[in-house]
């Protein structure tokens, strides 16, 4: 195989990885699209009937590195679908790798507008690397239910 040949599949090679790991993040609509799916399903169903689904990776609340995560007002986890180990623990005052209170500013968000958008560092269930990321939550009743893109 000639250098040019060499050096083209290389490119190939890494223009495909490129795309792949492009297709397994999410998007902002995509992120918005599961939140408001899961929230009519907690006002359908109720949240002990909706939480399984959303801890399940085959509950239809997981693709990509995508991910429903519920929280109550006091900041308890209630549901979590890349990390099961939050649910039922009081994280208000957890923090990212910036010292930035998460949870509260997901409280603080659902209280002041009901929606929003909040930006921090999280780690990628799919690479394993902290990375930015963007969390969109909507308060339903007494609970937080977010969803986030790394960027």
């Amino acid at each position: 195989m000639s250098t040019i040949t060499r050096r083209t599949a290389l490119c190939a090679l890494l223009l495909l990885s490129v795309g792949v790991r492009a297709e397994e993040r999410g998007t902002k609509a995509e992120a918005m699209d599961m939140v408001k799916r899961a929230v009519a399903l907690i006002k359908a169903k109720g949240p002990d009937a909706a939480f399984p689904a959303f801890n399940s990776p085959t509950g239809g609340f997981r693709t990509k590195d995508l991910y429903i995560m519920v929280f109550d007002m006091e900041g308890v986890g209630r549901a979590h679908g890349a990390n099961p180990r939050l649910i039922g623990k009081p994280l208000l005052d957890m923090k990212d790798a910036n010292g930035k209170g998460i949870i509260r500013s997901f409280v603080d968000v659902a209280k002041a507008s009901g929606s929003g958008w909040i930006d921090y560092e999280w780690p990628n269930p799919v690479s394993g690397a902290i990375e930015k990321k963007s969390t969109y939550i909507e308060k339903v009743d007494n609970l937080i239910v977010g969803c986030g893109v790394y960027r």
